[in-house]
């Protein structure tokens, strides 16, 4: 069986566990194992990186030497996590004075970093490791007339440089993965534009003024449900919704799926056993039209 060592981060265990949840069920069906990384730690958050490069630089490799220790690659369900550590792995191969001034403080806790592991996002493993036509064939209840709105997010492919997950400007590699389920991808405009989770920190109006805007254009573009694949963009698309209005004055009323979540739905999953009810926005809309069921 291939195997992963699987990274949670911070934000799904302790505020999502029913991304969690689909990750893990989705990759049980797909016979593809997840390792859990004892003790592993925050990734850190990019946000760290501006307070203190080092502190980002180290605790990241001190995540990546974890992963050494099981022999595995990394698979990350969060862009952020995906961002930092595959940006650290690459920095400190490609650097050796800066691995040794890393290893050199790892050293104290008995840890080091030997640049033997690879990161990789969820969905890079699914449309690249597994592939397209494997996932297509797990398919059993085709998601058909669903129009599902891609959220790349932007940790997952900027910067280009170092993440090399796919065109920073034309992204299709989820728009695929969504079309593997029966759905319809919905073309859209602003289609790269950040969720703003991380500006909500120090300035929540702008934090809701992206997500307004962008779920303006979702509803233009006739989508019925956006997919993400990162808890931040969840929180914001999912949560944030429910406070801003349209430009009628009106509450948006978009779900918000992670992905693994559609695609099990298309795999024949009940949604009893996905956890919908944790959604902040309702989900029944689309479940009544692929399912029948609400």
């Amino acid at each position: 069986m291939q195997e992963y060592a699987l990274f949670l981060g911070c934000m799904i265990p302790l505020r999502l566990p029913n991304l969690e949840l689909s990750v893990r069920a989705l990759f049980k069906r797909l016979d593809i194992g997840l390792v859990d990384m004892q003790e592993a730690g925050c990734c850190p958050d990019v946000s760290i990186k501006s307070v203190d490069q080092d502190t980002w630089t180290i605790l990241a490799a001190r995540n990546l030497s974890i992963a050494e220790g099981m022999d595995l690659k990394i698979l990350t369900m969060c862009n952020g996590c995906f961002g930092t550590l595959k940006t650290i792995d690459i920095a400190l191969k490609g650097d050796e004075k800066l691995k040794a001034r890393v290893n050199e403080r790892l050293a104290v806790i008995g840890r080091e970093y030997a640049g033997t592991t690879e990161v990789k996002h969820m969905v890079e493993v699914l449309a690249n490791d597994i592939g397209l036509e494997k996932l297509a064939d797990a398919v059993e209840k085709p998601l058909k007339g669903l129009r599902v709105a891609a959220h790349y997010g932007c940790h997952l492919i900027r910067p280009n440089s170092s993440l090399e997950v796919d065109d920073p400007l034309r992204p299709v590699i989820l728009d695929r993965l969504i079309e593997i389920t029966g759905a319809i991808s919905v073309p859209y405009y602003k289609k790269n534009l950040c969720c703003g989770a991380l500006v909500s920190g120090v300035d929540a109006d702008t934090g809701k003024s992206l997500v307004r805007y962008k779920l303006g254009w979702l509803n233009r573009a006739k989508a019925e449900c956006m997919s993400v694949v990162c808890p931040s963009c969840m929180l914001q698309y999912d949560v944030i919704q429910n406070l801003v209005r349209n430009d009628s004055g009106e509450r948006f009323n978009l779900p918000v799926f992670y992905y693994p979540e559609l695609l099990l739905l298309a795999m024949g999953v009940e949604p009893k056993e996905l956890a919908f009810d944790m959604h902040r926005t309702k989900t029944n809309s689309v479940l009544g039209k692929v399912l029948g069921s609400v």
